[in-house]
């Protein structure tokens, strides 16, 4: 189990530079860093987390889809370590839908994001994985990919009219009243 890492937030310069790659995944550094990263997001309730939101530049990315209180319709999925990861081809359907951060904390917005991707990573044990995303977890991985580029979910919105309060977002879209 990995030690609870402090979640930076919007305005650290971290946030807003390319993260670099992983040279050495087999690195003590790196692995204590997945498990911390792995422990962090679940106490947050985040279904993922990119190491810049801890303030290390590499990248390197936690994808961790469950139900939780911030996502409760999230799918279920093994938390999964990303390592310099990459989209390599995507859909043409693109899918508006509702993201949060544990960076940005208090506000969700609404995100075009790709419905399917297929990417590229390296896993924890150093073997490259390939694979299809669909939905949510494809939304995830895009969000995350997008930490390691310096971006944040508010530089993909359409308009600030497509933001709202977390609290609103609780009552009207998860609870539907």
């Amino acid at each position: 189990m990995g030690e609870l890492l402090p979640i930076i937030q919007l305005g650290a310069p971290i946030l807003r530079q390319k993260a670099t790659l992983v040279e050495n995944i087999n690195d003590e550094p790196i692995q204590k860093l997945i498990d911390d990263l792995m422990a962090t997001v679940a106490k947050a309730n985040g279904v993922g987390i990119a190491a810049p939101q801890v303030a290390q530049s590499c990248r390197l990315f936690i994808v961790a889809s469950r139900p939780n209180p911030r996502y409760p319709n999230a799918p279920e999925m093994e938390p999964t370590a990303m390592i310099n990861p990459k989209i390599i081809a995507h859909s043409t359907e693109v899918v508006k839908g509702w993201e949060g951060c544990l960076c940005i904390p208090g506000i969700r917005g609404l995100v075009k994001r790709y419905q399917a991707i297929e990417v590229e990573y390296t896993d924890r044990n150093g073997k490259l994985q390939k694979q299809e995303l669909t939905d949510f977890v494809a939304r995830i991985f895009q969000h995350e990919y997008d930490h390691l580029d310096g971006i944040v979910f508010l530089d993909r919105l359409e308009s600030t009219l497509d933001i709202i309060t977390e609290q609103v977002y609780q009552k009207q879209v998860i609870n539907n009243t």
